[in-house]
């Protein structure tokens, strides 16, 4: 029994668990201003503009029951407002995370001469023993200017 506690103790007071109680607090509060929110600005808004509907009292009967449609209109309002600011949220948090890099440049590039694959560092093939520089059609004139002077 003692290990079970100290399995629970440690599990209880991890980073991750703190993290969470703090962030199911936060979101309690986050929850309760939402919901302000949408009864005491976004329903009596829509309201003005759909003709004077009350959604708090909006409801309708079959037999004996009663469907407060309302407050369901009002419970997607705040869930979709919630769901927008957490999104907007989340991609802040991510965009703040991923550090901004440059594309990774590739390891290897082609040859121009031989078409032989080596490293993107090189400056000269160590197949055909070319010089490379940044342009290829500099180096085949210049290759071939080599060439003819050999001959």
């Amino acid at each position: 029994m003692k290990k079970f506690l100290e399995e629970f103790k440690e599990f209880a007071v991890r980073g991750n668990m703190i993290d969470m109680a703090v962030g199911l607090i936060m979101g309690s509060a986050f929850s309760g201003l939402i919901t302000a929110l949408t009864d005491d600005f976004i329903s009596p808004l829509l309201s003005i503009f759909l003709t004077g509907i009350d959604f708090s009292a909006l409801s309708f009967k079959i037999g004996n029951g009663t469907f407060a449609i309302g407050s369901f209109i009002t419970q997607v309002i705040d869930f979709v407002i919630t769901a927008f600011v957490l999104f907007l949220l989340v991609k802040g948090f991510n965009a703040l995370r991923r550090p901004k890099t440059e594309e990774d440049k590739p390891a290897t590039k082609i040859c121009p001469f031989c078409q032989s694959e080596i490293s993107a560092k090189a400056t000269r093939c160590p197949h055909c023993t070319s010089l490379l520089s940044e342009t290829p059609a500099a180096d085949a004139s210049d290759s071939a200017a080599a060439e003819k002077a050999k001959a």
